[in-house]
């Protein structure tokens, strides 16, 4: 019996620390807690350290701790790391997403104001700039911010049952962006970075949208230009 205790306690601390050895680049996670998500992103981060030497870690927070913002809490977190660190952030009670390096040079090789635009693609940047600019340069600067590859996603409705699995995808595509964009700049291909493919999928999908946005707004005007005409000829 005291054979049997002692194993059971050996394998129950083997587990732990197993566990605590994987979730390594998703480092805090008190938002999904899902197998299936803390092994893609251990399995991304792990090959992009290997392969860029740069760490990309991901936390996700129920609610920040007393007394700190999210920008002193990635900061003191980062003091923690030794190796060169891109910390990706969400806190679901306060609905905060950020990114803090270890070091200002690792922006170098991802765009954080791309990252975390708020605005997914080029149409609604622009309808946003015709509507709220109030100078070109501020149009300019709204029409060309977009490519969010979180914040869109967040964003959007959802029931209650599907909120967690929202904010597994979206922090997920955030954080494939990232490490797409990171491995791109240091030259090496990422054997599990789904980026591209989704990429392309979405590239299609928008294609489609427009061209039948497009090919309404052509119907909408022939028909206008043909009742125009209809009434000419009556007159």
């Amino acid at each position: 019996m005291k054979f049997f205790s002692r194993g059971l306690f050996a394998l129950v601390l083997t587990l732990f620390f197993q566990s605590q050895l994987l979730a390594e680049y998703l480092y805090k996670d008190e938002v999904v807690n899902r197998p299936a998500f803390t092994d893609e992103v251990e399995t991304l981060g792990s090959e992009l350290y290997k392969k860029t030497g740069i760490s990309l870690r991901l936390s996700m927070l129920k609610r920040l701790p007393e007394g700190m913002d999210v920008v002193a809490y990635e900061k003191e977190l980062l003091t923690t790391f030794s190796e060169p660190t891109v910390l990706l952030t969400f806190v679901e009670f306060s609905s905060d997403v950020d990114i803090q390096v270890s070091d200002p040079s690792l922006y170098e090789y991802f765009n954080r104001k791309q990252v975390l635009s708020p605005v997914a693609s080029a149409v609604p940047a622009f309808i946003m700039a015709v509507v709220y600019a109030e100078s070109w340069e501020q149009f300019e600067a709204l029409r060309t911010d977009y490519g969010g590859t979180i914040l869109p996603l967040i964003a959007g409705k959802s029931k209650p049952e599907q909120v967690v699995g929202k904010y597994a995808a979206s922090m997920f595509n955030g954080y494939v962006d990232i490490a797409h964009q990171i491995a791109t700049s240091r030259g090496v291909v990422l054997e599990n970075d789904p980026g591209d493919a989704n990429q392309e999928a979405l590239f299609y999908v928008k294609v489609f949208f427009y061209g039948f946005v497009i090919y309404g707004i052509v119907l909408y005007l022939r028909r206008v230009i043909y009742r125009r005409r209809h009434r000419d000829e009556q007159k």
